[in-house]
């Protein structure tokens, strides 16, 4: 019976193990430079450019940190800047016994994929609170830029044999 005990107890240590342990905010920027006259104004009919980045930095053996970087620029037709929120949101995870053929997934679509709901309504409160409408950022198919990127990588191999 202790054998069997033994043998689930190393089973369970190699096991392999996914959370995120921790999330926060790095550097959140909120700017507001035509106000208060862009309030006033009745159609702004903004252009919104929004740029995403994902970084991740390994801490130790078994803890990551993935990032959004995110910059949004909300400008008027006659160009004017409506406003600009630039955010860094982070989560620590633990990546413990991740083959290492899957890590590379698991850093780039799902540590993301779980960070971004959270980053999204940090980013809508901070136009509430810029006194503008929420600004809801289209959700992102993280699979889909990581499975793009890896096309990316594999035809610039093959062109540089």
């Amino acid at each position: 019976m202790s054998e069997e005990n033994t043998e689930q107890q190393v089973d369970a240590e190699n096991a392999p193990a996914f959370r995120m342990q921790k999330m926060y905010i790095k550097d959140l920027s909120f700017e507001n430079p035509n106000a208060p006259t862009v309030y006033k104004e009745q159609n702004l009919n903004p252009n919104v450019d929004v740029k995403l980045e994902v970084r991740r930095n390994q801490l130790d053996e078994v803890n990551w940190e993935v990032s959004l970087l995110i910059n949004a620029a909300l400008k008027a037709a006659d160009g004017k800047t409506v406003f600009i929120i630039e955010l860094e949101h982070a989560g620590l995870y633990l990546l413990k016994n991740i083959p290492a053929e899957y890590l590379e997934g698991v850093l780039a679509v799902e540590c993301p994929t779980l960070l971004f709901p959270f980053t999204r309504q940090i980013m809508s409160q901070m136009a509430v609170d810029g006194g503008f409408m929420p600004f809801l950022m289209d959700p992102v198919n993280f699979a889909g830029l990581f499975q793009s990127a890896q096309a990316q990588k594999e035809k610039a191999a093959k062109e540089n044999q």
